[in-house]
């Protein structure tokens, strides 16, 4: 909605107007000349040979970084989404880094991501720069400014777009709640550290183990449980904290 996809995509057909001898639409520009022009955009699968939407992003995403030099632009959109927080963080930060430290890379790259943590990296790595979709809010309501400005976003309008498309008022007044107790909760994780590998960056997960399991405990009617009862509850409660990502 912002525009961020759109912006990065005219960027490489930017770049192959002007190798061609076309005109771009600019007053001036300076574009250097690339070998290949390398893109990761939008959501496919291949499901006849067995390959889910991620692991089309993967495979793609692979061809990139083995094929691409230091004379590539490479156009990547949303790397790592397709699987868990911690996955998919942990992929893109690590595609971001070898991109940069690579000897063989350090290609011109744009790289839109909704992990805010992400953002980080551009305080430790000196060929990373944040850049952002201006957004301003009046009464209440998102105005997208289509405009690009330097810094990364604070925050995702991902519930007021899901407003915008028609989700019953209900479900995003819910989603809303959900997501100011989440931020609340997420306030004091650790964020990305520099270099040295370290527990994977917190983004907030659908729902807290911690919090399933305390709601579930207190659900129970201790009173009118049979041992059999007792036993299966236990059980659940102990693959619920199996699930709980481990504290650092």
């Amino acid at each position: 909605m912002a525009g961020k996809s759109t912006y990065i995509r005219q960027v490489a057909l930017i770049v192959l107007m002007a190798q061609i001898g076309s005109f771009v639409p600019a007053d001036e520009a300076t574009i250097g000349v690339v070998d290949r022009i390398f893109t990761r955009v939008g959501l496919q699968d291949d499901l006849a040979t067995g390959q889910s939407t991620f692991m089309v992003e993967m495979v793609e995403t692979a061809a990139i970084l083995n094929q691409a030099t230091p004379r590539s632009l490479l156009i990547l959109d949303e790397i790592g989404r397709g699987t868990s927080t911690y996955d998919g963080l942990s992929i893109a930060r690590s595609v971001i880094e070898h991109l940069h430290n690579d000897p063989r890379l350090g290609c011109k790259s744009l790289f839109a991501t909704h992990y805010h943590e992400l953002t980080e990296l551009a305080r430790t790595l000196p060929g990373v720069r944040n850049f952002s979709v201006a957004v301003t809010e009046e009464e209440g309501q998102v105005v997208f400014l289509h405009r690009i400005v330097q810094g990364g976003a604070d925050r995702s309008y991902g519930v007021h777009v899901a407003q915008l498309a028609g989700l019953p008022r209900a479900v995003v007044n819910r989603a809303w709640e959900v997501l100011e107790e989440l931020e609340s909760t997420a306030g004091n994780r650790k964020q990305l550290g520099s270099g040295k590998r370290s527990e994977p960056a917190f983004q907030m997960p659908l729902f807290y183990p911690e919090q399933r399991i305390k709601e579930a405990i207190l659900a129970i009617d201790v009173a009118n449980l049979t041992p059999l009862e007792a036993i299966n509850k236990l059980y659940e409660l102990q693959e619920s904290a199996k699930e709980s990502p481990e504290e650092g």
